[in-house]
């Protein structure tokens, strides 16, 4: 039996609930070293503007391509490497939905996401935006994983207190956030560890 009684689960969205396809496959398509695109879209001083609301997500892909603009030779070209990423596309775990939806029978579900400002138009996108109880976008926030704000904004929305949150991430640096605030935490690798962690604590079994 769990040692205390979880009164939320907040999730994270890339790597547990929406998986992308591989970025590498937008550099092959184009003549590029594996890694290109994305060394010069998540590398720190580019993503956290973005992802904290201090740009929005065209500007931040505008960015990305002219700094791209050289190694393709042209902006032309990289203008177009960056929109064929932006139009990759993404899949739904859907072992990992069932589990949240059973969850939500006894706990709220609250997403913690570090997203750009188009997060809420891609869960819906996806039908994804009434799959939770509620949505915590870093970019609104203005504060990313691993700062303490997001995570505290995050209980605070599921309206429980941290110490009674269980964060389920696929990054294991982010969970030690989690546990410093007094909350359990789960790093996330498949659904089937997932389920034992949420049957664990009870999560999955009527109240």
């Amino acid at each position: 039996m769990a040692e205390r009684r979880i009164g939320a689960v907040l999730c994270d969205l890339d790597g547990v609930l929406r998986h992308w396809a591989d970025l590498a496959d937008v550099d092959r398509a184009h003549g590029l070293a594996p890694g290109t695109v994305a060394g010069a879209a998540f590398r720190p001083e580019r993503l956290l503007p973005a992802v904290t609301g201090q740009v929005g997500d065209g500007e931040w892909r505008a960015l990305v391509a002219a700094d791209l603009a050289e190694v393709c030779g042209s902006a032309e070209r990289a203008r177009a490497v960056v929109a064929d990423w932006g139009r990759q596309p993404s899949r739904v775990d859907p072992e990992v939905l069932a589990l949240l939806g059973a969850v939500r029978r006894n706990v709220p579900v609250v997403l913690v996401s570090n997203g750009t400002d188009r997060l809420e138009s891609d869960l819906a996108a996806l039908g994804l935006d009434g799959a939770v109880d509620a949505v915590v976008n870093s970019a609104r926030v203005g504060a990313a994983k691993p700062d303490p704000r997001i995570y505290l904004a995050a209980a605070e929305r599921a309206g429980v207190p941290p110490r009674r949150c269980l964060f389920v991430d696929d990054t294991a640096g982010h969970l030690t956030t989690a546990a410093a605030l007094g909350m359990s935490g789960h790093h996330h690798r498949d659904a089937a560890g997932l389920r034992a962690v949420l049957d664990g604590h009870g999560l999955l079994r009527a109240r």
